[in-house]
């Protein structure tokens, strides 16, 4: 790989315990894989104080706030709060934010009301929104639409929905973020939306400690293996490598900022 073509990993939880015990190691793997940032994602109130440590002791880790739409019991903040924690000079994004029915069946209004409430947080600071969505693309978009997301825009995290999602997404001023799970034999259909999303318009993450890429897969995820992804994306699009991440890592800059 040459000097210039490093890589960010979008989606990390670098404060989980899987990471966390060993991080020595991990940002070894990253050097070794020329990943030069990570960005560790927020998912509840109660961990951020970690997630801004981590972050404030470490150049090449910025951090999101926000509180996942799986954290039922979680409390959820109101706009002045997120906006408080994002005021912290290395909070990026606000989020992971978003709408999950595959467990909640239903898909309860108070998840719906969290995920608008962090799209107005992220309106207020002007900072751009990292969304989950998984079995709720429909009202995800809706939403997204129907409180102007447009106007900061984001990422669609982990990217699982089809081609005409991920148009829409795009159309509102987001980019689409791949995961290991492109490097699945059973991801057939992901890797046909890898082919039509523009490099442009794309990211690469881990979402470690879940979902390793092959030949990974089943052991715990860590930044340094978003190259596997990188690579795997380079495969399919049928492009070199180094142009693949200087893309992704140039998208994240715009977004994000920093790195």
């Amino acid at each position: 790989m040459s000097a210039e073509a490093w890589l960010v990993d979008s989606h990390c939880h670098l404060n989980f315990p899987e990471l966390a015990s060993r991080l020595p190691e991990v940002f070894a793997r990253m050097r070794e894989n020329r990943v030069a940032h990570a960005l560790c994602v927020g998912v509840n109130l109660k961990d951020l104080p970690a997630i801004l440590a981590l972050a404030d002791a470490q150049p090449f880790i910025s951090a999101s706030v926000g509180v996942h739409p799986d954290y039922e019991d979680a409390p959820s903040p109101d706009e002045a709060a997120l906006a408080r924690w994002a005021s912290h000079p290395k909070v990026v994004a606000i989020g992971e934010t978003g709408l999950d029915y595959y467990r909640l069946k239903e898909g309860p209004e108070w998840q719906r009301e969290r995920f608008r409430v962090h799209i107005r947080a992220a309106r207020a600071c002007g900072k751009p929104l990292i969304v989950h969505t998984r079995e709720a693309a429909s009202d995800t978009l809706a939403i997204l639409a129907e409180e102007g997301a447009d106007a900061v825009g984001g990422v669609m995290h982990c990217f699982t929905e089809s081609w005409e999602v991920a148009q829409r997404a795009m159309d509102l001023n987001f980019l689409i973020s791949f995961s290991g799970i492109v490097t699945f034999k059973s991801a057939a259909a992901v890797r046909e939306v890898v082919k039509k999303v523009p490099l442009g318009r794309m990211l690469v993450e881990t979402d470690s400690p879940y979902l390793a890429p092959v030949p990974f897969r089943g052991k715990v995820n860590e930044p340094g293996f978003v190259r596997h992804v990188a690579e795997e994306i380079a495969r399919i699009k049928e492009v070199p490598f180094e142009q693949v991440a200087r893309a992704t890592t140039d998208n994240f800059r715009r977004l994000f900022g920093g790195a």
